[in-house]
């Protein structure tokens, strides 16, 4: 049994999340109506819709699907956090309650981003290069 490293983990752990986030959010809508046709549902805290639940099941797939490997799970780490801090930002000063009037956003979104970006820089920074993690 080999231990797993702080890359692979975020990677299995906000990969899960991700996933179940997106799920969860076609209970409440799987509307992909755009602009002012768009609707937003509250899933528990957070406004979804259906292309907001997709982003959230794809980003979640993909860090499902690099969780075996150290070093492309780092990588994951860097663009998601990198992503979604920039996300986060642009959605506390320019997007206002919809990025590009596709996906709805409200200020729960905003923090929830913020975390996973400030995880995912701080998992890339704190994670070796090397791709064997350390069995210590």
């Amino acid at each position: 049994m080999h231990q797993r490293s702080a890359a692979q983990l975020y990677s299995l752990v906000f990969g899960v999340l991700l996933v179940a986030g997106g799920i969860i959010g076609f209970f409440y809508t799987a509307d992909f109506a755009v602009g002012d046709a768009m609707e937003r549902e509250r899933a528990l805290l957070l406004d979804v819709n259906g292309w907001h639940n997709t982003v959230h099941l794809l980003t979640g797939a993909i860090g499902l699907a690099v969780a075996g490997s150290a070093a492309a799970a780092r990588s994951y780490a860097l663009i998601l956090g990198v992503v979604y801090l920039l996300l986060a930002i642009l959605g506390f000063l320019v997007f206002g309650d919809t990025v590009l009037q596709i996906l709805p956003l409200n200020t729960e979104d905003n923090i929830l981003h913020l975390l996973i970006g400030a995880a995912g820089i701080g998992t890339y920074t704190a994670s070796s290069p090397s791709a064997a993690p350390s069995t210590i």
